[in-house]
């Protein structure tokens, strides 16, 4: 067996397991964020469910934890009380990021499993433990059961060859990797990185690397542990660990063989984590603002390199640096050896340890038309404020920011980019003034045909709207980040149904993405594939979604805006403009029954 399935069998008590399998799997660690905090314990509440072991429970504020949005700080006393009340460990504000929280203080170990609303709880991969962002339903269910379904995921086998470059950073490899498979290349997988530069690379590369899993597409990306990290986690928990290490004969869907050394110091163009190039050929692109930090590049390595640069540096007239440790002893580490010190010196804004940038109301954001240079995992239009974010290493963030435009270390000018009157401001103008009922197996609608691959989920709800807890009033924000299809919301009808392509729903572990089609009354939707959050969500939430072969469109003759009958148990499409029928794929049995439950819950 591969690495994942080694794992899953022995938490879900069985001695084999193979791609496909759905299993009921025990959850070591469950925690939740104030991002979707809230919504976990409402779940629970309103369900009448009860804690399966407070002890293996946990709560961690990391979304913002300033609680400087008052919604949020309802939300996370909200959550306090929540714990008291169940004797649940909270680390509270001043904690730091949750993922890294768990590693740190040993939550997690080699072995184990670990969901989170965070959809970067696959992060564990470093470790060689299995970790996975879900939905508030699913993490509900795991806090009231201690286990969660799952469906086994195929594996992935990628080898190093080469040597890797001295300049090439843990974040230039992912970035890498990302140019080369794309956002849905290694869609649903489990990837496993073999190889000699692999098994140097340090604890905080790895979680650079398996942090950037979920842009991937990617279930997880695990490295065998090393001794070193081993001895480490048996430190931290006091108690043995047993190495789990894929079998010499594991079966793996694909093998990849890929040069190392060819890798190059790169950037995540605005827009997407994968649309990656040289910084070369970027290279004197003039920015606004740095930022440092998150799960990705947040660890006492990424401010150490940082820190190197800009000793003895001022940051370029004009340019804020922003720089945030992934959690509290990081931030006191960085102050013992005097890193904080040289961030300020520098003129760099340092903030209490958090997620930040990634989420709106925390340090990091930038405003319209503003351009960052970020050591963050998503870059999305819309994730990190109004404007353009390209995403990089902490040497190359800080080099930038020095020079005030994107840069190497290596390549800093005698003197920094200044900022020209560009005249582009204008005055604004103001004009003139849950119960449960039947499903049914067959529905059918009128047709809304979006031919967009990797639609995320700040495009379907941006996360500007995730204080909203009624779903009544999810619906009219549906798909208004995404281009051309901003009043969706105003035309669409109840019955319809989406058509859409590759990777529907990647991103984050938001609810309302789903819940938003929900509210509207949206029948179904038909994608080539999704991302594995989303898909575990929509199922849990019983909203109907299928996936099918794009040569089916053409099949039966399918255009924008034309009525369609679909049967979810046979798999039977039909276009009643011409009563042309093919066949797509059914329901599962696993996602029948949930839908006929009315939902997991």
């Amino acid at each position: 067996m591969t690495i994942i399935e080694k794992i899953l069998a022995k938490h879900a008590n069985l001695e084999t397991v193979k791609p496909d399998d759905i299993i009921d799997v025990f959850i070591d660690t469950r925690a939740a964020r104030d991002f979707g905090g809230a919504n976990v314990v409402k779940n629970l509440l309103d369900n009448g469910l009860s804690i399966n072991d407070p002890a293996k429970t946990v709560f961690t504020f990391d979304c913002n934890p300033g609680g400087s949005d008052q919604k949020y700080a309802a939300n996370q006393h909200y959550c306090r009380q929540y714990a008291r009340e169940n004797d649940i460990k909270v680390y509270d504000v001043d904690s730091g990021i949750g993922t890294h929280l768990a590693i740190d203080s040993g939550l997690v170990w080699p072995g184990s499993t670990f969901v989170s609303t965070d959809s970067h709880a696959n992060i564990m991969g470093a470790i060689g433990s299995f970790g996975q962002g879900m939905g508030d339903q699913d993490i509900a269910a795991a806090w009231a059961k201690g286990f969660v379904w799952f469906k086994v995921p195929q594996s992935v086998k990628i080898n190093f060859t080469g040597k890797r470059p001295v300049n090439v950073s843990a974040k230039d490899i992912v970035l890498n990797l990302l140019g080369i498979f794309g956002a849905n290349k290694l869609l649903g997988t489990s990837v496993e990185i073999y190889g000699e530069e692999a098994d140097r690379l340090t604890l905080d590369e790895r979680i650079t690397i398996s942090s950037m899993a979920t842009e991937m597409g990617a279930i997880i990306i695990f490295f065998t542990p090393t001794a070193e990290i081993i001895n480490r986690f048996e430190i931290i928990t006091e108690k043995p660990i047993e190495l789990i290490k894929a079998d010499v004969d594991a079966v793996y869907e694909r093998v990849f063989d890929i040069n190392i050394s060819k890798f190059e110091p790169m950037v995540a163009k605005p827009g997407h984590p994968h649309d990656d190039t040289s910084v070369a050929s970027v290279k004197g692109t003039k920015i606004d603002s740095a930022f440092i930090g998150s799960c990705t590049n947040g660890r006492i390595d990424d401010l150490r390199i940082a820190a190197t640069v800009l000793k003895g540096k001022k940051i370029a007239p004009g340019v804020v640096l922003k720089v945030v440790p992934a959690t509290n002893a990081i931030w006191n580490q960085a102050m013992d050896e005097g890193l904080i010190k040289i961030f300020k010196d520098s003129g760099a804004m340092v903030s209490n340890a958090g997620c930040a940038g990634c989420a709106a109301g925390q340090l990091g954001q930038n405003g319209p038309q503003e351009v960052t240079i970020s050591t963050g995992n998503r870059n999305f239009e819309g994730k990190q404020g109004k404007g353009f974010v390209y995403l990089a290493s902490p040497s190359i963030v800080a080099a930038s920011a020095v020079a005030g435009f994107i840069t190497t270390p290596d390549q800093l000018p005698s003197e920094p980019a200044t900022f020209g009157k560009l005249g582009i401001l204008k005055p604004s103008i103001k004009s003139g003034s849950g119960t449960k009922t039947e499903k049914p197996s067959v529905v059918q609608g009128k047709v809304w045909i979006i031919k967009k691959d990797d639609i995320d989920t700040d495009m379907i709800y941006h996360n500007r709207y995730l204080t909203i807890t009624d779903i009544k009033e999810m619906g009219q924000y549906s798909f208004d980040n995404l281009k051309d299809y901003e009043d969706f919301a105003k035309k669409a009808k109840a019955g319809d149904i989406i058509i859409t392509s590759k990777n529907f729903g990647a991103g984050s572990s938001r609810q309302q993405a789903v819940d938003c089609f929900i509210s509207l009354g949206i029948s179904c939707i038909m994608a080539e594939s999704y991302g594995a959050i989303y898909e575990r969500n929509a199922i849990n939430a019983a909203f109907p979604i299928l996936t099918y072969q794009p040569e089916i469109i053409e099949q039966i003759g399918l255009n924008d805006g034309d009525t369609v009958k679909i049967d979810f148990l046979s798999g039977e499409i039909t276009n009643l403009q011409n009563n042309k029928s093919a066949r797509i794929n059914k329901f599962y049995d696993a996602q029948y029954q949930i839908y006929k439950n009315g939902g997991l819950l």
